[in-house]
């Protein structure tokens, strides 16, 4: 059957007829792409060369294009298609002509060995390709006969030529295992056949090292090739003479960077654990680099310490647990150990002067994993060997983690000082990990050093040396409790004394502060060391973040015992945010501080403050709302709407108790009158609706408007009530003027708060029938522009079912149109969208007995259902979605089993429905498990998951390994 296809080119330029798949075309075609100028005949002529590769044809014109007289371009475009071929459509090849491609491929190969390199390379691994489809049935010694056939004296190209060539396709035959699409029971054939004939490699690889006369480029080779094949897991004792090789060539520069890969690759395999005898060997070996290691940081060459520090920590990590195992060779795993940790302190500034540090935290962790993972006798015998090496490592860590001197810092790039932060992190994560095994003494011998530094009269002091250990505290404090610490004392007393002279180490002390937030809050009085300095630190715009976010965490965990100091702390945070010293973000952090502070005042006291705090903000909103609309004052209108909701979401005068304490550790004043919050939102309120009328179709400031309210009623819960009816009808005028998700998703708070209360019902059940009713309208106009709308839509719809099914009784509301639309929405391309629809069926089936009009329209309706959640099973949605569908199936089978029963029969029915991949048997199958499992939500969860694979054709293929 002849199909027509594009031809790369116009007519004008000589085109050939589509799909003409001759060498003069692709020659033609492989011209147009590297040459042409036109990028869109670059594109069109790289779509027919992809055309050509996998066409019959190939086998054609791929030899003529290995011809001697034409370019490398050309040759190579026949290489590859040669092994497109071989590797995706073997199974087109006769088993008669086997022998004859081999033999064409040996010839090509010997005729590139002394040609172009990157036409060899491809030759060879369509060869490889070959060998493995033909292993071990068709072509049982394939490795040894590619070496003899490659020693065979009489071939005209010279010796080096034809060794190189074999020491190519030698190298690319692993690698293309580990790439190759082999089925599964194959892989593992071609696996043991591949070991075996390891035999026929290993001995010429060895010998080539050997021999005194071998060129560089030849060693290069085997070590490449040696790197290649111990990625097939062979077993580490048949490695030992390669190894120690390749050990020896770490001499030779040139070979260098060579060797290490294959020593690493060696090293590293996972099978390499059990044969604890050569591991033991290579000790000695990797311990013999350090002379080499300290000369080359010495002269300051990265790469070569780089490259024996990776050696140094393949075998550590990869094989500490089997060496410790080895406690008669307990000195000589050490001896590693600290050549590994003389890698963590190289000298020099990460990543400016040196890029090998970070290589070995993860041995850190790898270590002390398997040294607490013995039993408690050999524990105790490796602590009292390792924890003095850990300390060590604290010390050197801590060094790593300081900051260079100001002035070199400032030829630092962005990008590596980011690198710095990012390393100063790991540094960070390691101390935390390392405090499991040093416990409380890490805490102590960290505040000798800080105490020692800062009240020795001897030298000055480096800030950098300060930072570093602060840094360590923070580190440590940041995830552990350290409450019970008997030196965190001393820490918030030596604090104070510290010279602060520059923004790394203020922004290091108030990190530290802000880590010691809830030891504070057990020893309240210790916060008057620490609250000036987190206060004098919020007017410095460079220390925003961590001064704001110290606050912050000192307002939420301190709360009750900040009282006495709250006018002070709101007098600065007022300066600060009137000055607008900081970014948006830390403003809005800074009133959420405020607001936990605030929650722990008297009423009264609250109004005053809140009166003093927001008044400014009021009166420039008041201004704002009687000017013209337009960017700069929408920007502050949002800004100022930012920070009241973020105030109230955090004030909360209800004292609802931590978890932790019981009512008879703290009596807390019981508020009297309204809600604080309640009081300043209805004195705000017709402002807020005034700033409406003129941004109601501005989605950022109606969603502003939005979350005052909603954050309040999240926080306030009850304590809302008196603002309902007025919030009610404020939300109905929004959202009939112009319909925004922010609104209906309000709406569904204010539904699962206040809906199931009598007083209440009557607003919100008004609310709740007008959004409808205005976002039915929105479908019959077209939602397809809205997915958001529909999403919280359908939220607020499952919401009213779960909270308030009596929603559903009014005669006002169209159920049957909601049911409608709500099928419609399952077709959205926006997964959210689907989920939120999915998840109010999931809500609505259940009620079929219990609300009348429900039952009626699943009984009318249900079967349009059906056929749509089908259809989105056999393709038409996502994989991802395959659950929230599924939960559609079990609560139609659980609730309505005999309309399911019926209507599954029919919709299955027609041919090719859902997917034309399947057969009217497994139709049936499926149908037939949907309705016996009533119970089990989990199994129809995987009958449908296997269901849409037998739809998309994916069933049993590599694209279900993770599904």
């Amino acid at each position: 059957m002849e199909r027509r296809e594009e031809q790369p080119g116009s007519a004008g330029a000589g085109a050939a007829p589509a799909l003409d798949f001759t060498v003069e075309n692709v020659e033609k075609a492989l011209h147009q792409l590297y040459y042409d100028p036109n990028i869109e005949n670059k594109n069109l002529a790289q779509k027919w060369l992809m055309q050509a590769q996998v066409s019959p044809q190939a086998w054609h014109f791929s030899w003529q294009l290995l011809q001697p007289d034409k370019v490398p371009e050309i040759q190579y475009f026949g290489a590859s298609a040669l092994h497109i071929k071989i590797s995706r459509y073997w199974s087109d090849i006769p088993t008669d002509q086997y022998e004859s491609l081999k033999a064409q491929l040996f010839t090509q190969i010997t005729h590139f060995a002394s040609g172009s390199k990157i036409v060899l390379t491809r030759l060879c691994v369509a060869l490889a390709s070959l060998a493995l489809s033909m292993m071990p049935d068709a072509w049982p010694c394939a490795v040894a006969d590619m070496v003899r056939l490659f020693q065979a004296e009489d071939s005209p190209v010279d010796g080096q030529g034809r060794c190189l060539a074999l020491l190519e396709l030698l190298t690319v035959l692993p690698e293309e295992f580990q790439t190759s699409r082999l089925p599964q029971y194959r892989k593992g054939l071609v696996r043991a056949s591949l070991a075996v004939e390891c035999g026929a490699v290993f001995p010429l690889l060895e010998q080539l090292l050997q021999q005194p006369n071998s060129p560089s480029c030849v060693r290069q080779k085997v070590l490449k090739c040696f790197s290649s094949w111990v990625q097939l897991e062979v077993p580490l004792q048949d490695c030992e003479a390669l190894i120690q090789a390749a050990f020896a060539a770490l001499q030779d520069s040139e070979l260098f960077d060579t060797s290490v890969e294959a020593i690493v690759n060696a090293i590293s395999q996972p099978d390499a654990q059990r044969y604890v005898n050569t591991l033991l060997k290579l000790i000695p070996l990797v311990l013999g680099l350090q002379e080499q290691l300290r000369q080359a940081v010495q002269n300051g060459d990265m790469e070569t310490s780089h490259g024996i520090c990776r050696i140094a920590v393949a075998l550590g990590e990869n094989h500490s647990r089997a060496l410790l195992d080895q406690v008669e060779h307990w000195q000589s795993f050490l001896a590693l150990v600290n050549m590994i940790m003389f890698c963590t302190g190289i000298p020099g500034h990460y990543p400016v002067n040196e890029t090998t540090s970070s290589l070995t935290l993860t041995f850190w962790y790898t270590l002390q994993d398997d040294i607490l993972s013995f039993e408690a006798e050999k524990q105790a015998v490796y602590q009292q060997v390792y924890r003095p090496v850990y300390f060590q490592l604290v010390d050197v860590l801590l060094h790593k983690a300081q900051f260079p001197s100001d002035e070199e810092y400032g030829f630092w790039s962005s990008d590596e000082k980011e690198q710095f932060r990012i390393y100063r992190v790991d540094i960070s994560d390691t101390l935390m990990y390392v405090y499991e095994m040093l416990g409380a003494e890490l805490l102590s011998n960290l505040y000798d050093k800080l105490g020692r530094l800062l009240t020795s009269s001897e030298e000055p002091y480096s800030w950098q040396h300060t930072e570093a250990l602060l840094y360590g505290f923070q580190s440590i404090a940041e995830t552990i409790d350290v409450n019970y610490s008997d030196v965190v004392p001393g820490l918030i007393g030596l604090i104070p004394r510290i010279s602060i002279s520059n923004v790394q180490l203020a922004d290091t002390v108030m990190f530290t502060i802000g880590a010691l937030s809830e030891w504070l809050a057990d020893h309240p009085v210790m916060i008057n060391s620490v609250l000036p300095l987190v206060l004098h630190a919020l007017g410095n715009p460079e220390l925003s973040v961590s001064s704001v976010s110290t606050l912050k965490k000192i307002c939420r965990e301190c709360k009750y015992d900040l009282p006495p100091y709250a006018a002070n702390i709101v007098a600065v945070s007022q300066d600060v945010l009137m000055k607008q010293i900081h970014k948006t973000s830390q403003c809005m952090w800074l009133m959420q501080a405020l607001g936990f502070l605030l929650s722990a005042l008297q009423v009264e006291e609250i109004l005053k403050n809140l009166h003093s705090l927001i008044s400014p903000y009021i009166q420039q909103l008041e201004k704002l709302a009687e000017e013209i609309p337009n960017p700069s004052n929408k920007l502050a209108i949002v800004h100022i709407l930012g920070l009241l909701s973020n105030l109230f979401t955090t004030l909360d005068v209800s004292h609802h108790e931590d978890d932790h304490e019981g009512p008879e550790l703290r009596k807390l004043p019981v508020p009297q009158g309204p809600n604080p919050v309640v009081v300043v939102l209805q004195q705000v309120f017709q402002l807020i609706q005034k700033v409406l009328s003129k941004w109601l179709n501005d989605a950022q400031v109606v969603e502003a408007v939005c979350a005052i309210f909603e954050k309040s009623v999240k926080t306030l819960l009850d304590d809302f009530a008196p603002m309902v009816p007025q919030l009610c009808e404020m939300l109905g005028r929004m959202y009939s003027t112009i319909p925004q998700a922010s609104a209906l998703d309000l709406t569904r708070q204010l539904v699962h708060i206040f809906a199931h209360e009598p007083a209440h019902f009557p607003p919100i059940e008004a609310l709740f029938l007008l959004v409808t009713s205005v976002t039915l309208t929105l479908f019959q106009q077209g939602p397809r522009d809205h997915p958001d709308i529909v999403d919280s839509f359908m939220q607020l719809l499952a919401q009213a079912l779960k909270r308030k099914p009596d929603l559903f009784l009014c005669e006002r509301l169209d159920v049957k149109a909601v049911f409608q639309c709500a099928v419609l929405a399952l077709k959205f391309p926006e997964a959210p969208t689907v989920k939120a629809s999915c998840g109010f069926f999931t809500e609505l089936l259940p009620r079929c007995g219990e609300v009348d009009c429900v039952g009626k329209v699943v009984q009318e309706d249900g079967r349009m259902l059906l056929v749509a959640v089908l259809e989105a099973i056999g393709g038409q949605a996502s994989r991802s979605l395959m659950d929230c569908f599924a939960d559609i199936l079990f609560a139609l089978n659980k609730h309505c089993f005999s309309l399911l029963s019926m209507w599954i029969k029919e919709a299955l029915q027609p041919p090719g429905f859902p997917s034309a991949r399947l057969s009217p048997e497994q139709k049936d199958t499926f149908s037939q498990q949907i309705l016996r499992e009533r119970v089990n939500k989990r199994r129809v969860k995987e009958m449908v998951k296997e269901f849409t694979l037998l739809c998309r054709g994916l069933h049993g293929t590599d694209y279900t390994a993770d599904y």
